[in-house]
């Protein structure tokens, strides 16, 4: 089979959460599978790192495609040339995008549908593209697959679309993520907070991530507990009006300090590093820093929303993330208490190792398969 793949989001050194999922899964299905010819679409120049095979045909398919206007133009015209041209089978797209004009079959992964609920979140252009086409993209689509039982119903719901067309298939957590060897213990924390022990919230700096209740819950906990500090690891990508006024509202925004996006090797040292991992979106399709938090030891305070109560379950303590009180009082409860700090982190080991990229990728694969078996010979 020729199995087509959208890979416009494996870019060098900026893999967020879907890159990710595309990077990991991808390099292990083709590794595995041989027997099948992969082309991938790239948008733009690509990095050797990303043909993950001799099995794999690297495409470039212009233009760029940052917008929603070039989302339509990439999507409708310029993809089903290229489907065409290169005679695909089937198509797969790690990111949930699809061709509305197209016959090949296809695959999406929809990792979640925060724009159905929180369409304020984003720029308008973007949010109507996503509330326009999404719903469309589900329809379309022969599969769906998706990355917590939480976003099936979801979509399900949303989306009128039948529960057995939709599998899921957790994220997975790279190898790199473990507890601290004795010898790496306390370098991170004498990097960014010069020693003092720290809460860590990682992922990008978007409002549905609530980085500004966390900042007003932050600066609580830190009125009473002076040698607490903040360090906030991810790329800002819409630092909106709300977290501003929350940076400015804070008395102690010398205990804050924000590191930017980090490559694995620091992001591990940051994360294993920390007192706890403090997530508290109010959204979230599954929460990959969560399960990386669990494989490093490392305790979690968790909003109690979405998906993430079914990737923490008892290895966190949940907080409202619309309570800024309820947020501050979980903070405190983790930081004053070592013996649930023990417990949680000793949860978490036990609870990550369900989240694998070899069971994600055999997941991924299986649901591609019942795509390929509907294709006729000679297609």
């Amino acid at each position: 089979m020729r199995i087509a793949v959208n890979t416009r989001l494996l870019l060098p050194g900026k893999l967020e959460g879907i890159g990710w999922f595309a990077h990991e899964t991808l390099r292990r299905i083709t590794a595995k599978h041989p027997e099948h010819r992969f082309i991938y679409f790239f948008d733009r120049p690509y990095d050797a790192q990303f043909v993950h095979g001799p099995n794999v045909t690297p495409v470039v398919l212009p233009p760029p495609t940052r917008h929603p206007l070039l989302y339509r133009i990439w999507f409708n015209w310029m993809l089903p040339r290229a489907l065409r041209k290169h005679r695909a089978d089937v198509f797969l797209s790690p990111d949930g995008y699809l061709s509305l004009r197209t016959a090949v079959p296809q695959l999406a992964v929809m990792h979640d549908l925060n724009f159905e609920h929180f369409p304020q979140d984003l720029p308008p252009a973007y949010s109507r593209y996503y509330r326009s086409f999404f719903p469309r993209f589900a329809e379309k689509a022969a599969r769906i697959v998706t990355v917590s039982e939480f976003s099936k119903q979801d979509i399900v719901k949303t989306y009128g679309v039948a529960p057995e067309k939709v599998d899921v298939v957790h994220n997975g957590i790279g190898p790199i993520f473990a507890p601290l060897a004795e010898g790496e213990k306390g370098i991170a924390r004498k990097r960014l907070t010069g020693g003092k022990p720290y809460f860590v919230c990682v992922g990008s700096l978007h409002p549905r991530k609530n980085i500004a209740r966390l900042l007003e819950a932050f600066d609580r906990m830190a009125g009473k507990e002076p040698e607490a500090r903040l360090v906030i690891v991810g790329e800002a990508f819409w630092w909106d009006a709300r977290m501003k006024a929350a940076w400015a509202a804070m008395r102690h925004t010398d205990k804050v300090t924000f590191t930017g996006r980090l490559q694995q090797h620091e992001l591990h040292q940051t994360l294993a590093d920390a007192l706890a991992l403090v997530f508290v979106s109010y959204f979230e399709g599954f929460g990959i820093p969560v399960a990386e938090a669990m494989k490093c030891g490392v305790p979690v305070v968790a909003a109690h929303a979405t998906s993430l109560p079914e990737v923490a379950g008892d290895a966190a303590i949940f907080c409202d993330p619309f309570n800024v009180e309820s947020m501050a009082e979980a903070m405190a409860r983790v930081w004053n208490d070592t013996a649930l700090r023990e417990r949680l982190a000793t949860a978490g080991l036990a609870r990550s190792a369900r989240f694998s990229w070899d069971s994600t990728a055999e997941g991924l694969w299986r649901s591609l398969e019942r795509v390929m078996a509907t294709v006729k010979p000679g297609n």
